[in-house]
């Protein structure tokens, strides 16, 4: 695995085409009061954005988890992570899975304060004056790595006043170009009572429903590189970052395209446009080097031991 391309440049830039594994219509994610996210281009063509920045955060760490052994996939294992447990010693979450993190209120505002209390002991000091980066990185990264790649806010006023920022490492979103509606419908059939209360769910209800067809299909992922070498955590940490970032893309694009029931993927074609010639290596191969990339760093101190901080979630 050859990274020697991405040293002096401050982004990684990956387009990955898509198209509809079967057909040619997709659902696209929907927004309260909103619906589908439709918008006109820079030169005037209809667009639709199939999935948000937020969403997609949310699916690069899913990859990652093995729920049924409550731990990393198997490349993965070994890195650190926050497990909240209930009162029963059952898994409730974790801070892959939870969508802030770790400044999810399971881990944060429950009567178990494990978390929170190294969060404040470690980054006392920024109280006054600008948030240390580095420091707040490697404390992070200390807990939850992943958390470093998609950025956290931490917003307690206990902690920094609230000021504890760090913004995404790694972002993507999903495009659709010269996007069309298309229009379908159905019903809801009762054959006992045909004329029944709907609202109690008896009764035929008819429905509408909108579906979208594209030529072109875009998911951009965007890795910034700057920011990762401004954390200061070192180059063995730079390359397990980059890594990492690597292999969710990887494996998102190889079992993560399944979005919705009406929205499943596949993957047509993956370029690198910035820097350009660079070739996204294989997933096979990140498998075979991240356990290295994570012990080289484990032995460093980087990580929290044990590498699960278990919290016990209580109101």
């Amino acid at each position: 695995m050859n990274l020697d391309m991405l040293q002096e440049t401050p982004r990684l830039l990956i387009e990955a085409e898509l198209q509809p594994i079967q057909g040619t219509r997709f659902q696209p994610t929907g927004f309260p009061d909103l619906g589908a996210a439709t918008y006109e281009g820079p030169d005037g063509r209809p667009m639709l954005l199939v999935e948000s920045a937020q969403s997609m955060a949310n699916r690069l760490e899913a990859v990652c988890w093995d729920k049924s052994a409550d731990d990393w996939v198997t490349p993965l294992r070994g890195l650190p992570v926050v497990k909240v447990t209930d009162k029963d010693g059952k898994p409730l979450t974790n801070s892959v899975l939870e969508a802030h993190r770790i400044n999810s209120p399971y881990i944060l505002e429950g009567k178990d304060k494990t978390v929170f209390n190294i969060l404040k002991n470690e980054l006392a000091d920024m109280e006054e004056g600008p948030v240390d980066i580095h420091k707040l990185a490697e404390t992070l990264l200390r807990l939850d790595a992943n958390a470093v790649l998609h950025g956290v806010f931490l917003a307690k006023k206990e902690l920094a006043g609230g000021r504890l920022r760090l913004p995404r490492v790694l972002s993507a979103f999903i495009e659709a170009e010269d996007a069309r509606v298309a229009a379908s419908g159905g019903v809801k059939n009762d054959h006992v009572n045909p004329s029944g209360d709907t609202a109690k769910g008896f009764g035929n209800v008819p429905f509408a429903r909108d579906e979208y067809v594209s030529p072109r299909i875009v998911t951009y992922f965007n890795l910034d590189l700057a920011q990762i070498r401004a954390f200061g955590l070192g180059a063995h940490v730079e390359q397990l970052l980059i890594a990492l970032a690597l292999y969710k893309i990887r494996r998102f694009l190889d079992s993560g395209l399944r979005l919705r029931t009406a929205c499943d993927l596949d993957l047509k074609a993956l370029h690198a446009r910035r820097p350009e010639g660079f070739e996204v290596p294989e997933l096979n191969k990140l498998e075979a080097a991240l356990p290295g990339l994570i012990d080289t760093v484990a032995a460093e101190g980087r990580f929290a031991e044990p590498r699960a901080t278990v919290v016990t979630y209580e109101k």
